[in-house]
């Protein structure tokens, strides 16, 4: 770097310039953009290394196993700088997510020692966690000699740290009293609308603001639209169809998956108001759904979005966000709105999604791991994935404010900051953590297709479901 471009550097990470003005000046000194981003993040790098030791494992590798995936993608980008900042190696393996878990629980399971680091989800961790699979990453985080001063606990989004963090007592809230924290938020997604703009414009549609709105309009795009379907969600057996919409919607009516009582966990899924709520949901998806609807996951309901065979989707604001790109044929036709399901909610309670990292319990070198998850999880780290990647939605509210992110969000993604900034307040995990979550929830689904096929009665349905569900609980222990 010569010295007229490392003062420049200087002034900007000192904050005398903004991140725009340094890019105007290097391109005036004849530094294109790729190589002043190049130059900003390697003086980032050394800023890092200014006022902790980054280097104490020096030469030791650290191996990751990973899921196929965009914030994977940004991650491996820009493995260089944690290389340069820490002098250790990566190695890493990485599998598609339908075989994925199934990896990472016979790599816990097996007490093997091959993974230092990994990627998890929270729900997870309620039976890694209890298990003794994962390190408590509490010990790491409260220490200052083995975390930067800057790396900003608080930093990270207070619904995130809690959403990751459990005592491991089945129905104890998240993040409360004794909580550890099994893993570390890395980037998530909350639930919203994405929808097809021209289309709304076309059929002269307004965006629903509730769920009878959205049934509502998702009939007439079926009627109307001459091919495709209103409103995709996702419906196959699997706990996954249960969290993303569906459950947004259920809890913003006010519903919950459990009661507790004198530490007894009970199906809450048969109340009349719970019941109600399915009787729409059900209605929706029979008038408005795909035919093939017990088949949905998330690649079903987003490619259908992206290709125009549907003309909404009530799921992960980030599924809406890739579907605006790449060859899809609805490339920049998309925008996005908050939904807030219950006509007489304040606002919207999106249920989460969390991409996290974990750390193997018996991993041999934990403290090596946890400079490569504080590097990973960290402000530079999520800049460099917000302004340059697709790492979307970022984890740290330092990251949110970010200009240069926002303007590139806005310029390409009508209403996704909005529907963001509308719905974090009230997004969380509003499932009640407990050890057979994925059990139940898989069985929560059946009772969907069941539903929406017309083989049992809504009611009927969620009484049978209900009383399997209490039934397990009562052989675990738990109810």
């Amino acid at each position: 770097m010569h010295e007229r471009e490392r003062d420049l550097v200087a002034q900007f990470m000192q904050r005398q310039i903004g991140r725009r003005e340094l890019f105007r000046r290097m391109g005036q000194m004849g530094v294109g953009a790729a190589a002043a981003s190049y130059l900003l993040n390697t003086a980032s790098t050394q800023v890092l290394a200014a006022d902790f030791d980054w280097q104490a494992h020096k030469g030791k590798t650290v191996t990751l196993l990973l899921n196929k995936h965009p914030y994977t993608d940004a991650m491996i980008a820009n493995l260089d700088n944690f290389k340069t900042l820490t002098g250790m190696d990566v190695k890493y393996d990485v599998f598609p997510e339908d075989v994925y878990f199934d990896k990472v629980t016979a790599a816990l399971s097996s007490q093997g020692t091959q993974y230092d680091a990994f990627m998890t989800g929270a729900y997870q961790t309620w039976q890694y966690g209890p298990a003794g699979w994962l390190v408590d990453m509490n010990q790491f985080i409260s220490d200052p000699a083995y975390t930067a001063p800057n790396y900003n606990w608080e930093d990270m989004l207070p619904n995130l740290r809690a959403s990751t963090a459990w005592s491991g007592v089945p129905g104890e809230a998240l993040g409360g009293e004794g909580a550890k924290q099994w893993a570390v938020p890395w980037g998530f997604e909350l639930n919203n609308l994405a929808y097809n703009k021209p289309l709304f414009d076309k059929l002269g549609l307004g965006v629903p603001k509730n769920l009878p709105e959205l049934i509502e309009t998702a009939a007439k795009i079926t009627k109307d639209a001459g091919g495709p379907y209103g409103i995709g969600v996702r419906g196959s057996r699997s706990w996954a169809s249960i969290h993303p919409g569906f459950l947004s919607a259920y809890s913003n009516y006010g519903q919950k998956d459990f009661s507790l009582a004198d530490g007894k966990l009970s199906a809450a899924m048969n109340t009349p108001e719970s019941k109600a709520f399915h009787d729409l949901w059900v209605k929706m998806i029979q008038d408005s759904g795909p035919k093939n609807w017990a088949t949905y996951t998330w690649y079903q309901v987003g490619t259908d979005l992206g290709a125009g065979a549907s003309g909404m989707i009530y799921d992960a604001d980030i599924l809406g966000y890739f579907m605006n790109g790449g060859d899809n044929k609805e490339a920049g036709h998309l925008a996005y709105a908050a939904i807030a399901p219950n006509p007489e909610a304040t606002a919207p309670t999106p249920n989460v999604w969390i991409w996290s990292l974990g750390m193997n319990a018996f991993g041999q070198q934990q403290d090596a791991a946890w400079l490569f998850v504080q590097w990973a999880s960290g402000t530079e780290h999520g800049l460099f994935g917000a302004r340059k990647m697709d790492f979307v939605n970022p984890v740290r509210q330092s990251v949110w404010d970010d200009q240069e992110f926002k303007d590139r969000i806005a310029a390409k993604y009508p209403g996704y900051i909005e529907q963001y900034t509308t719905s974090a307040p009230g997004s969380k995990i509003y499932f009640t953590p407990q050890p057979l979550f994925f059990n139940l929830t898989t069985e929560w689904a059946a009772s969907l297709q069941k539903m929406v096929a017309k083989e049992v009665p809504v009611s009927e349905g969620l009484d049978q479901l209900a009383e399997s569900v209490n039934r397990q609980l009562k052989q675990a222990g738990l109810g």
